[in-house]
């Protein structure tokens, strides 16, 4: 059975390890927003589709002709990988691979540093508003 574009987005997400929060606030959108494109209660423009592909770093015609269990075929097969699969699909990354590690969580890094950024300053704003507890 084919998957759907909606699902293809998801799974590319997913193997990129960006949250459903990194995407909407890429996107300008909420959370919610972005969950109902995934579970495809939205309809979604070929604008919209060529901006998610921006941020996941592939093109529309990568989404469209991604192929979830090929892509885990061909990565398993692969055992030149600095990022390996084993026999159950399940991705290992070797503990010398520390910069691997690194460049797949720097950006989430970022985004929670931003998201806490602003959690203090609204909670400087409550403080000034309504006095410490």
């Amino acid at each position: 059975m084919a998957a759907t574009i909606k699902n293809k987005i998801r799974n590319i997400r997913e193997l990129k390890n960006y949250t459903q929060e990194y995407m909407a606030e890429r996107l300008g959108v909420t959370q919610a927003g972005y969950s109902k494109i995934e579970k495809g209660k939205t309809s979604l423009s070929y604008e919209k589709l060529v901006d998610i592909g921006k941020i996941l770093d592939v093109t529309v015609e990568d989404i469209i002709s991604f192929e979830y269990d090929k892509y885990f075929s061909n990565f398993n097969n692969n055992n030149n990988s600095k990022i390996t699969g084993n026999n159950n699909g399940s991705i290992l990354i070797n503990a010398d691979n520390s910069s691997v590690l690194k460049e797949l969580y720097e950006d989430k890094i970022q985004l929670l540093e931003k998201l806490l950024n602003r959690t203090e300053n609204e909670l400087q704003r409550y403080k000034i508003k309504f006095g410490e507890i």
